[in-house]
C-alpha cells in the first residue's frame, strides 16, 4: 500500500510541462518515402517548448536543403528469455490474459495438481510454481533440446543449453516454472483443458520452448538528416532471423510511444540530397509515472524484496478485499481508506513500514538464529505499538466541520468516518440520523454530492432512479423519496452506466396471482419473490442447494377466515401468512 500511496502522491504532484515534436517527411535517389524526428539544433538536443517557437523553426526548416550527414548500419541480437518465476508468471499472465495474480496462481495450482487427461487419468502439467529460481533440470533441458530439434531447423538451437543466472535473493529451493513433460502439447490435450488453464498453459510452454532457443538477429540503420543547423533522426530495423520470438515475444505494461524503429527505410547514401516533402509539428506534454498495474506492482514488489514468490498473489488480493485499492481499467488507485490507514501506519511503525524492513528481515531469516532474531524484532516493534496505542490518531472519533447545514433539521453538518470512507452527518445526532455522501469543488471547499440521475424509471411512481452509496455497494433509489422509498439492485452495463439489475425470473409460477416468480436478495439471502409486487406480497424459501427449488411452508392447525383452507408459516418470517 506505501508504493501505490506513493506513486499516487507523485502524480497528485505532478506539473506537466509542454513539448513540441518536429516530424519531416523526407524523400531520396530511392523509395519508398520516409519519416524522421528532429534530434538536434545548434549541436545541442532539440528542446521546443511551445508553438511560438514551434512555427517560427518549421517556416526556417521549410525552405532549407537537406543532405544525409550520417548513415549507419549494424547487427543487432535480442537474447531468449529465461523462463517463468512465480512473479514473472504472473506479470505475464497479467500482460496477455488479463489475469489477475490471485487468479493465475489459482490456474497454475490446478495444472501443478494434475488434470485428467482421459485414459492417462490425472496429470500434474507443470512443476511447483512458487519458485523464484531459474533454475532447470538437466533432463528437462535435453527433451525441451530434442523438441526443438524436432519440431524447428537447427537454425533455432543453441550449440549448448541456456543457463540462466539466479539473482543473490533467490532461494532457488524449486525448478522454474516449465511444463512437466514435453510429450503433452497444449494443442494435443486442449479438450481436457478448460479455456484458462489451456491458455496460461499454453503460455509457460511457450516462454519454456523460448528460453532454450537462438537469439534474433535485426539489422537496424539509423540516418541523420542535416539541414537549417538542424539534425532529423529516422530509424528502422528489419528481422533477419527471428530466433526465439517465433514462439515467444514479451508482454509490456504500457503502449510505449512509437519511434518508427520497424518501419522500412529506402537505400541511401551518406552526402546524399533529400527532399522535404512535409513537415509536422505535434503538441505534447510530458506525463507523471504510471500508476500501479498488478503486473508492475509485482515487479516493484519484487524489484524491493517485498513478499516472497508464494505471497504476491495474497497481497494483492488483500488491499482489493479490504478496500484499501481498486481497480479502473487495469490500473491502482488507492482509496481514502487506504490512504489514511497507511499514512497512520508509516507514521507511527516507521520501522515496520520501511520498505527495506522485508528484505533485511529474509536476510536475517535466511542465517536465522530464531530466539536472537524474534527479541530483536520484538523489542522495536513492542516499542512502535506502545507509542502508537497512546498517540496514534483515532480516526473514528474524528470530526471535521463544515459549512454546510442539515437540510432536515439546519444543525450543522460534519466529516466524520465510517467503514465504507468519510461522509457527511448531522451534528444533531442520534435525533437527526441525516447523512450524505460529499465532495469538493474546485476551490477545496466540501460540497454536498448530488445523486447521479439514471435512465431508469422506478416502477412504483415512475420517477427517475438515482444512484446511491450503500453498506453493499451502489444501488438504486427513488428521486421521490421520502415519499417513495422504493429502491432496486444496480449492476453497470457494457457502457460502464449503471443501470437496474434485472432480477432473474424462474419457471415458478405464484399461486396466488399466476405470475412468475423471480430470485430475490434480501438480508437472510435469496428467495423467490411474486414479480407481481408490489401488487403481490407473495415470497418462497428457495432450496438449500442454492437452486430454484422451492421449500413448502409447513401447513399448521390455524385455517383461513376467508376460505377454510390451512394457513401456513412464512419460511422467511416465520409467521402465519396467506392461504
Amino acid at each position: 500500500m506505501r508504493i501505490i500511496c506513493e506513486r499516487e502522491d507523485e502524480i497528485s504532484k505532478f506539473v506537466p510541462e509542454e513539448y513540441w515534436n518536429l516530424l519531416a517527411q523526407f524523400e531520396g535517389s530511392q523509395p519508398p518515402s520516409f519519416e524522421a524526428k528532429l534530434l538536434k539544433i545548434d549541436g545541442k538536443k532539440a528542446k521546443v517548448t511551445n508553438g511560438e517557437q514551434s512555427a517560427k523553426l518549421a517556416s526556417e526548416i521549410k525552405n532549407a536543403s537537406f543532405i544525409v550527414e550520417k548513415l549507419e548500419k549494424k547487427e543487432l541480437k535480442r537474447s531468449a528469455l529465461p523462463p517463468f518465476t512465480t512473479s514473472k508468471l504472473q506479470q505475464e499472465a497479467s500482460r496477455w490474459l488479463r489475469f489477475s495474480a490471485k487468479k493465475t496462481m489459482t490456474v497454475a495450482q490446478k495444472l501443478y495438481e494434475g488434470i485428467e487427461l482421459g485414459k492417462e487419468g490425472s496429470v500434474g502439467l507443470i512443476t511447483y510454481m512458487r519458485t523464484d529460481s531459474y533454475r532447470i533440470a538437466d533432463e528437462a533441458l535435453a527433451a525441451v533440446r530434442d523438441y526443438i530439434k524436432e519440431n524447428y531447423s537447427s537454425d533455432y538451437l543453441p550449440h549448448k543449453p541456456h543457463a540462466y543466472k539466479n539473482t543473490q535473493k533467490a532461494q532457488d529451493a524449486h525448478e522454474a516454472i516449465r511444463p512437466s513433460s514435453m510429450s503433452h502439447k497444449p494443442q494435443d490435450i486442449k479438450e481436457y483443458l478448460t479455456n484458462e488453464q489451456f491458455r496460461l498453459y499454453q503460455l509457460i510452454w511457450n516462454r519454456f520452448i523460448a528460453s532454450q532457443m537462438n537469439p534474433a538477429i535485426f539489422d537496424q540503420t539509423t540516418i541523420d538528416i542535416a539541414g537549417a543547423n538542424c539534425i532529423f533522426r529516422a530509424q528502422g530495423q528489419v528481422l533477419k532471423f527471428p530466433g526465439f520470438t517465433i514462439v515467444y515475444t514479451e508482454g509490456k505494461d504500457d503502449k510505449e510511444e512509437e519511434n518508427g524503429v520497424d518501419k522500412l527505410l529506402p537505400a541511401l547514401k551518406e552526402k546524399e540530397k533529400l527532399t522535404l516533402l512535409k513537415l509536422d509539428t505535434q503538441q505534447k506534454f510530458t506525463q507523471p509515472p504510471p500508476r500501479f498495474s498488478e503486473a508492475s506492482l509485482v515487479r516493484e514488489l519484487e524489484e524491493n524484496g517485498i513478499g516472497r514468490p508464494s505471497t504476491y498473489a495474497a497481497i494483492l488480493s488483500t488491499i482489493q478485499d479490504r478496500e484499501y485499492v481498486h481497480l479502473e481499467k487495469g490500473k491502482f488507485f488507492p482509496t481514502e481508506l487506504g490512504k489514511v490507514v497507511t499514512e497512520l501506519l508509516v507514521q507511527n511503525f516507521p520501522t515496520v513500514l520501511d520498505l527495506a524492513f522485508t528484505a533485511d528481515m529474509e536476510n536475517k531469516l535466511d542465517a536465522i538464529k530464531r530466539v536472537e532474531t524474534l527479541q530483536d524484532f520484538y523489542k522495536l516493534f513492542s516499542g512502535e505499538l506502545d507509542k502508537a496505542k497512546s498517540e496514534m490518531r483515532n480516526v473514528k472519533t474524528e470530526a471535521t466541520p463544515t459549512d454546510l447545514v442539515c437540510e432536515k433539521c439546519n444543525a450543522p453538518m460534519i466529516i466524520k468516518w465510517g467503514k465504507n470512507g468519510r461522509f457527511l452527518c448531522c451534528t444533531n445526532y442520534p435525533d437527526c440520523k441525516n447523512t450524505m455522501n460529499f465532495t469538493h469543488d474546485e476551490n477545496g471547499k466540501v460540497k454536498h454530492m448530488e445523486a447521479k440521475t439514471t435512465d431508469t424509471k422506478c416502477n412504483k411512481c415512475g420517477k427517475p432512479m438515482q444512484v446511491k452509496e450503500g453498506r453493499f455497494g451502489q444501488f438504486l433509489a427513488c428521486s421521490g423519496y421520502p415519499e417513495c422509498k422504493n429502491t432496486m439492485n444496480a449492476t453497470k452495463n457494457e457502457n460502464g452506466d449503471i443501470v437496474a439489475q434485472e432480477e432473474p425470473k424462474t419457471d415458478e409460477i405464484c399461486e396466488l396471482c399466476g405470475k412468475p416468480m423471480a430470485v430475490k436478495r434480501g438480508r437472510f439471502g435469496q428467495f423467490l419473490g411474486c414479480t407481481g409486487y408490489p401488487e403481490c406480497k407473495n415470497i418462497k424459501k428457495m432450496g438449500k442447494d442454492g437452486k430454484v427449488s422451492v421449500q413448502e411452508a409447513p401447513a399448521t392447525d390455524e385455517v383461513c377466515d376467508t376460505c377454510g383452507k390451512p394457513m401456513g408459516y412464512d419460511l422467511l418470517l416465520m409467521i402465519l401468512t396467506y392461504c
